[in-house]
């Protein structure tokens, strides 16, 4: 199978994934603040969900991708070692959450006073068993990814948004509000990594084994997982730390309204995601047989698509937030608006880094990305105590977009010195993007007074979408000729 058809392949399997899980979530979304929770109560859980993911980073510690980096290197080597790989990354990884799991039941009831919410306790109640399924769910999706199995991903992943929805659905309606819909949560992950880990056991059971582990393997693992934990840290600053100084300066309420902006903005980005995830696997294999000139051209034909479908859509999101989230989510959520629209660049911003940050750790990039994200977390949580206090949720957002945009241009440049990018043709590309995108929001803007609900809601963006698509064909930005030779 060439290189685009299994790229393309990947894309689809996980997009369509990623659909099943948006929509999924949607619903989730809609059915909570529409019919089961308030503002308030919606704020408490996906504050409790914040905390579980700074326990849950500790318990990961960047093995799962350092295990799947040499996963990616052995297929291409020995493939006899790939078992050992496996059962050594599983076994650290045992070892750190149960660690963690002990420290969090030790800690969890200062953590709700911290917090001055009775509420929250019996919530936080729940998060040992979250942190474990969620840690190794994690560690099944990074690992299909390193086996190249990205269809496993879509379908481990669908099985966990499928059983979110319906557990969530099943306990809220069953009277137990804000904490059945977080055992929903749990529970969905759970039936997850059940069907994940069966195909795992399979897949690393076909494979054969040498009598014993390559001398220093282990520790090598463990040595590239520092860098890599280090990343994922500042990433925690960048999409949990935020929500905790939310509740922590402000209230649930804020927290509700920062979080439903952010899971929006998720949405959007699901095509980018799917692309990077698909992508970045490829990059650590061609730079092992020597063909980086090859994948300097993948990553370049990606960002220009990525450009092209974002940067409308940063502009589109700006324009229809605020009657977005009125007449979608209610009056009560009005306050997202504002938060959403700041979000819009962090969108632009995210688009780019799916498809640059997981390859940098394919190409040996760890430590340095570790460094960037520190550098750009650390000044992220400083303006969050600025900011926050001093102008409400947006400041929070505003910190968020900001710094994740230096990492990105930091990320953007390290892939400039190891894959060496033809930045001339990027750049008549990026202005062409600039052009469709100005022509599409001029058309929005003229339709914009006519938005008086959610039927000429979606007549609006359908307008704008076809705008876009027309520039894009006509540009020759797209090629339909293509598309149609490789879906």
């Amino acid at each position: 199978m060439s290189l685009s058809h299994r790229i393309v392949r990947g894309v689809t399997a996980t997009f369509g994934a990623q659909l099943l899980r948006l929509g999924a979530q949607g619903a989730i979304i809609l059915l909570l603040t529409r019919v089961f929770l308030s503002p308030d109560d919606y704020g408490l859980i996906f504050l409790a969900i914040s905390v579980f993911s700074i326990a849950t980073l500790f318990g990961t510690l960047g093995i799962p991708k350092s295990m799947a980096k040499f996963v990616t290197e052995y297929r291409e080597t020995d493939e006899s070692q790939i078992p050992h790989i496996v059962r050594s990354s599983i076994a650290f990884n045992a070892v750190t959450v149960t660690v963690v799991c002990l420290l969090f039941v030790r800690f969890r009831d200062p953590i709700a006073a911290a917090y001055g919410e009775p509420r929250l306790e019996p919530l936080l109640a729940l998060g040992v068993v979250y942190i474990v399924v969620k840690v190794a769910q994690g560690y099944l999706l990074i690992a299909f990814q390193g086996f190249g199995r990205v269809t496993l991903t879509a379908a481990t992943s669908t099985v966990s948004s499928v059983g979110r929805l319906g557990f969530i659905v099943l306990f809220v309606i069953a009277g137990f509000g804000a904490y059945g819909a977080l055992a929903g949560f749990v529970v969905g992950y759970l039936l997850s990594v059940v069907v994940g880990g069966v195909l795992l056991y399979r897949i690393v059971s076909s494979y054969p084994t040498a009598d014993s582990s390559e001398p220093g393997l282990s520790t090598r693992i463990a040595r590239y997982s520092l860098p890599l934990t280090a990343s994922q840290g500042a990433n925690v600053l960048y999409k949990r730390v935020d929500t905790l100084m939310v509740g922590f300066f402000l209230t649930p309420v804020a927290v509700g309204f920062y979080e439903l902006a952010k899971q929006v903005s998720t949405f959007v980005i699901a095509p980018a995601d799917s692309l990077g995830f698909t992508l970045a696997p490829t990059f650590g294999e061609r730079k092992s047989d020597e063909r980086l000139d090859r994948a300097a051209r993948v990553y370049e034909q990606s960002l220009e698509y990525v450009l092209l479908v974002y940067l409308p859509a940063m502009a589109g999101i700006v324009l229809l937030a605020d009657p977005g989230i009125r007449f979608v989510f209610g009056d009560a959520y009005a306050g997202a608006a504002p938060v959403l629209q700041v979000f819009s660049v962090f969108v632009l911003f995210q688009a780019i880094d799916k498809i640059t940050n997981d390859s940098l750790d394919y190409l040996g990039r760890a430590t340095e990305r570790a460094i960037g994200k520190g550098v750009t977390g650390a000044l992220n949580f400083g303006l969050n105590l600025v900011l926050i206090p001093s102008i409400g949720v947006v400041g929070a957002a505003t910190s968020t977009a900001l710094c994740y945009g230096l990492m990105v241009c930091y990320n953007v440049f390290l892939i400039d010195r190891e894959l060496d990018l033809h930045w001339r043709s990027l750049a008549t590309s990026i202005a062409a993007a600039a052009g469709v995108t100005v022509a599409m929001t001029a058309a929005v803007v003229a339709l914009q007074p006519f938005v008086t609900g959610p039927a000429t809601l979606l007549a609006v963006v359908a307008a704008g979408v076809t705008v876009w698509a027309a520039l894009s064909v006509a540009s020759g930005l797209v090629d339909i000729s293509e598309i149609g030779t490789r879906v």
